[in-house]
């Protein structure tokens, strides 16, 4: 799943989960009743499928991020793109 693909299956992400609506929701800010509306075929807005694509899909723990974390990334990414790429396949690896 790309950048903010559209997410067409909530639900099923959950399941496979094995979390409760509130719990999965929670842990992106959404509220069950929310979550429930998404799962239901409501549209879900770009920033919530992001959030839900990172912590649910790609397994974030978006509370242990900061800013600092993200600013370091790109300037390895910019600066020194040879060590960037050798400590993201050894990490991949893994």
């Amino acid at each position: 799943m790309g950048i903010f693909e559209k997410i067409r299956n909530p639900r099923e992400i959950r399941q496979k989960t094995g979390l409760n609506q509130d719990e999965f929701w929670q842990k992106i800010g959404v509220t069950q009743s929310g979550g429930s509306r998404y799962e239901a075929g409501r549209d879900m807005p770009k920033p919530v499928a992001e959030l839900l694509r990172l912590v649910h899909i790609e397994g974030v723990d978006i509370s242990a991020v900061r800013k600092e974390d993200i600013e370091i990334i790109a300037f390895l990414k910019a600066s020194h793109s040879e060590l960037y790429e050798k400590l993201r396949n050894e990490v991949t690896d893994r």
